[in-house]
């Protein structure tokens, strides 16, 4: 790992294009749109622009298990936001979220279509909307609240820290690399010492293992950094165990394969607009 010479920051920062490693030309001081582009609109109820990031997958997954639970209300586009390409800085998206992050989603169900983002504010209004994955019980809702509100807070120090400086990062700097495997591993023992004695977050499968699931089982199953063997997440067995429960659920498969357009060819699912997407429009299916 590189040691850096001592760095004293200036006065006034200023912002250096490039200077940024992998995602250095998405990277940027300001917000707003950089070009006019409108969002495309179908059929169903729900509209979502997204990609397959963890972020992305929390909302896919849960859309899923409300079809699979009967929510035939829940019925949804998905389209592809490519954030490696600047997707999200369009003007049509930047209407719906001002912050230009993935996901976003119109609810177009009621009198007056409804803006959405940020995940779990997504999640919240998708599951009080059906009155699903939210605990009925006052002490568990409260309970489910808290750990999808712990994931919100959690996971950046997961994602932009530990995830950015183990994989990202132009250069490896240790001291980066060991504040944030720090940190991940403290919130992994939180989460293994939790499962111990719990065989969901908050009673029942809910909306918080569905959104925890997302960063951390993925990240334990290997899919987050290639960084499963770096962490020792096998020493986390009650979280595993948690983990490759919540893996084997089919609407928790379909929800992964939903806008992703990475990984193995049968796994990506561009774009959703039908439940019979999953078995005809694959990558594997339709080719280049």
């Amino acid at each position: 790992m590189t040691d850096l010479p001592d760095y004293t920051p200036p006065a006034v920062w200023e912002w250096e294009p490039g200077n940024g490693g992998k995602f250095a030309n998405i990277n940027r001081p300001i917000a707003g749109p950089t070009a006019d582009k409108e969002l495309p609109v179908g059929k169903h109820p729900y509209q979502l622009y997204s990609l397959a990031t963890p972020n992305g997958v929390k909302v896919t997954v849960l859309l899923e298990e409300l079809l699979a639970a009967g929510h035939k209300g829940a019925e949804y586009d998905a389209w592809l936001i490519n954030i490696g390409e600047g997707d999200q800085f369009g003007s049509g998206f930047v209407d719906i979220n001002p912050n230009s992050k993935i996901p976003a989603m119109m609810d177009r169900s009621g009198d007056a279509p409804q803006r959405l983002f940020e995940s779990g504010s997504i999640m919240l209004h998708l599951a009080e909307k059906f009155g699903e994955f939210i605990p009925k019980d006052p002490s568990q809702r409260t309970e489910c609240m808290s750990w999808l509100f712990w994931q919100m807070g959690s996971a950046p120090y997961l994602g932009g820290g530990f995830g950015h400086f183990y994989a990202y990062a132009p250069v490896k700097i240790k001291y980066c690399i060991d504040r944030f495997a720090m940190e991940t591993k403290r919130q992994l023992d939180v989460l293994d010492r939790h499962l111990a004695d719990n065989e969901y977050m908050a009673g029942e499968y809910s909306i918080a293992d569905m959104a925890i699931w997302a960063w951390y089982g993925q990240l334990v199953l290997g899919r987050l950094y290639d960084a499963a063997e770096f962490l020792n997440v096998d020493s986390y067995e009650n979280l595993m165990k948690w983990a490759k429960k919540i893996d084997a659920r089919p609407a928790v498969t379909r929800g992964r394969m939903v806008n992703r357009p990475f990984g193995e060819p049968e796994m990506q699912l561009h774009e959703r607009h039908d439940a019979s997407d999953f078995d005809t429009k694959t990558q594997d299916k339709i080719g280049d």
